[in-house]
This record gives structure tokens, sequence and C-alpha cells, in this order.
């Protein structure tokens, strides 16, 4: 083989290796692979502290815990496929979303369909073999993000933010029917924060991407009323969160002392908003601090009661 025989295979397998990478990526922007991997930290929480409640070991669970990572996984991914299928007449107005393979066409359509109705039920399935209840959560979770959010709320109403968040509130739930179907009020509690939390991150985000929205069409609050507005009811369910912790004092002074010093420190950072002469570099801070916010709380949750559940 000569020089130009070379030259040309290397060429060849160059462009198939970036073919298959840019397919790849394209996959992991179809799925939301974010929104799978933070949602499957707060269901991965419910599960734990739900053994802890239960004063059930994980060696005795560990199978039960991947059926649930896996089926919640893909009930997450299918979710977000069919709205990414939905969403893609508006996508390629929004710079963060115009080059997913919906509207740049690189994976068709009909695939795109195919592989958000199976991976949702294929997700379901797997957590029926949990506990039912577990499947219904993951249902649940399905229908008020593709049903209720993306195609009933998210165009019409500006409280689709509050609607969206009942999806992604109900993650832990099915971690802890996973354990225990019949729940305890210390599940409702998670949820409850989980669904709180939401609306200022995603308010947040919607500050910062305030004029693609506008140019989408989607009527997020910051978008209809404007900034003044969004602020304050930011600071609003911030507030909210403050009590909501100690009414899981069962998890120790450690969980309680850092979950408060969380939300005082969003409170406050929340109040400096009405006094900063840049709103977007603000609504930037929120947004990042409710990131931190999430990883911090529920993974101080679960190493709290790592103790009575590992050993």
């Amino acid at each position: 083989m000569d020089k130009v025989e070379v030259s040309s295979t290397q060429v060849i397998s160059q462009s198939d290796n970036q073919k298959e990478s840019t397919l790849w990526s394209d996959f992991m922007a179809l799925i939301k692979v974010g929104i799978i991997n933070s949602n499957l930290m707060t269901a991965f929480a419910g599960f734990w502290v739900a053994l802890f409640y239960n004063n059930a070991s994980f060696a005795d669970h560990w199978v039960t815990l991947l059926l649930t990572m896996v089926g919640t996984g893909f009930v997450i991914a299918g979710g977000c496929v069919i709205n990414n299928y939905y969403d893609r007449d508006i996508d390629h107005i929004m710079k963060r979303t115009k080059s997913r393979p919906t509207v740049t066409g690189t994976i068709p359509l009909k695939v795109i369909l195919s592989v958000g109705i199976g991976f949702s039920v294929l997700g379901v399935l797997l957590l029926s073999f949990t506990t039912v209840q577990a499947a219904l959560f993951g249902a649940f979770g399905w229908f008020a993000y593709v049903v209720l959010y993306t195609m009933w709320s998210k165009r019409k109403y500006t409280i689709n933010t509050a609607i969206g968040s009942l999806s992604g509130a109900v993650p832990p739930l099915i971690g802890w029917a996973a354990v225990d179907p019949n729940l305890h009020v210390a599940a409702i509690i998670i949820f409850v924060i989980m669904f709180i939390w939401q609306t200022p991150h995603f308010l947040a985000l919607a500050m910062k991407k305030c004029k693609e929205y506008k140019a989408a069409g989607v009527p997020m609050l910051p978008v209809v009323h404007g900034f003044a507005i969004t602020k304050r009811q930011i600071l609003v369910y911030v507030a909210c969160l403050l009590p909501l912790p100690y009414l899981l004092f069962s998890l120790g002074t450690v969980f309680l002392v850092i979950a408060t010093v969380l939300n005082v420190g969003w409170l406050a950072l929340g109040i400096s908003g009405f006094k900063t002469g840049n709103d977007l570099k603000w609504a930037n801070r929120m947004f990042v601090y409710s990131l931190s916010y999430l990883t911090i709380f529920f993974l101080t949750m679960i190493i709290v009661t790592v103790p009575s559940t590992l050993f």
C-alpha cells in the first residue's frame, strides 16, 4: 500500500470516528443527560433515605436499587426525547436548543419518536419489577412532564414552571416507593422540597434566557411580567424552603445545619437581587447556586444515613 492509500484510509477512519462522536453527542443531547443525572441523584437519595427510615440494609436491596435507577433513567430519557420531538418547531429559535438533532435532522424524526416511546415504556416496565407504586410514580412523572408541561402549559401559561416542577419532584418518590410502597411523611416532605426548589431554579434560567424565550413565544414569567415580579416570586419560593428541613429532624443535626446554611445563603442571595444593577448577572448566580444547593442538599442526606443503611 502506497502513501496515498494510507493517507486516504486514515482520512476515512477519522471521518467515521467524527460521525460516531457526533451521533453520540446528538444522542446525549436528545435524552438530556444532564437532567437524567440530576434526577437520578434525587431518586437515589429517596431510595437511600427510605432504607434509613425502614431500618433496612442496602445489601438486601441492591437489585431493587439497580432496577430503580435504570428504570427511572429510561422513563426520564423517554420523556426528554418526546419533549425534544414536540418542541422541534421552536427549538431552532433558541441558542441553547438549536443544535438538537430534532432541529439539525441528524437523527430521523421517526426514529426519535420511536426511541422516546420505547424508552418510556421500558422504564415503567422496569420500575414495575420493584413495586407497582414506583411504576405509577414513574408514569405520573412522565405524564406531568410530557403532557401537562410540554404539550399543555409550556406555551400557554406563566405557571408552566410550577406545573413542570411536578415531574422533577417525583424521582425521590420513585426511589422511596421502590423500598416502601406505603411511603412515609418524610418522602412527602422531600417531594415538596424538590417541587419548591425547581421554581426559583428555572425562573433564574428564564431570566438568563429571557430574550430567547420571548422570541420563541414561550410565556415564561420574566417574559410576560418582567424581572421585578420574577425576583419577588423567586424570593417567596426560596423563603418557603426555610422550615422544611426541620421536618426531617430524624436525619440528625449535621443535616439540619447544612440545610439551614444552604437555605439562608440562597435567601440572602435572593434578597441581594433587589439591590443589584445587573439582573442577568444576579440570575446567573442564582442559577449556579441552585445547582450547588441541590447537589449538596441530597449528598448530605445520603452521607448522614450511610452508617445506618450500609453497615
